[in-house]
């Protein structure tokens, strides 16, 4: 096959799929090197980003998904029906932030860093599918462990957890020092 008959496939491949499809399944599938699919995908991705075009290829991971650009959203609900906004509180952001950094990890946890139960939080961010169970603790009462998902990284842009802003220990120790504040407030009340 010449190089533009095995864009075609993994391009077909990637729309009917709608959802991200892992690199070494299409090497697979295009009876291909995992590291000669990569080539083509930056290739296509490079030529999807010149000619402007309305789709674009995201990696995430070890993955690769077909999806809209970001600018077309105004038109494309004009079209198709909106989809449902979540939003993200304070809380919310707070205890995804947590299970990002620290992941896999248990909802007492993030219940020790938080200060407070965080239940509500954690079932929230698995409805909107951005943290998901990733399995059980081998400790006494097998708790959850928590991670976060595919659509996490979509959404924040990311293509792995390695891309997350590294804090540096001012900005620990600040966030500390707020949250230690937070709990005087909370306790003098």
């Amino acid at each position: 096959m010449r190089s533009e008959q095995y864009e075609a496939v993994i391009e077909g491949i990637l729309f009917t799929m709608g959802e991200s499809v892992e690199i070494a399944r299409l090497a697979e599938a295009v009876e291909l090197e995992t590291d000669q699919v990569r080539q083509i995908l930056h290739k296509m991705i490079e030529r999807y980003e010149q000619e402007d075009r309305g789709i674009q290829i995201i990696e995430i991971e070890d993955a690769v998904q077909m999806c809209t650009k970001k600018e077309l959203y105004e038109y494309l609900i004009k079209v198709a029906k909106q989809p449902k906004q979540h939003v993200l509180t304070d809380v919310l952001l707070e205890t995804l932030s947590i299970i990002a950094y620290k992941q896999p990890i248990t909802r007492l946890e993030i219940e020790k860093i938080r200060g407070v139960s965080c239940a509500h939080a954690v079932n929230k961010l698995v409805e909107y599918n951005l943290v998901c169970e990733l399995g059980r603790l081998d400790a006494p009462g097998r708790p959850l462990l928590f991670g976060t998902t595919e659509e996490f990284l979509r959404s924040f842009g990311v293509a792995s957890i390695e891309e997350l802003p590294v804090l540096n220990q001012d900005q620990m120790e600040e966030f500390r020092q707020q949250a230690e504040e937070e709990m005087n407030l909370k306790l003098n009340v």
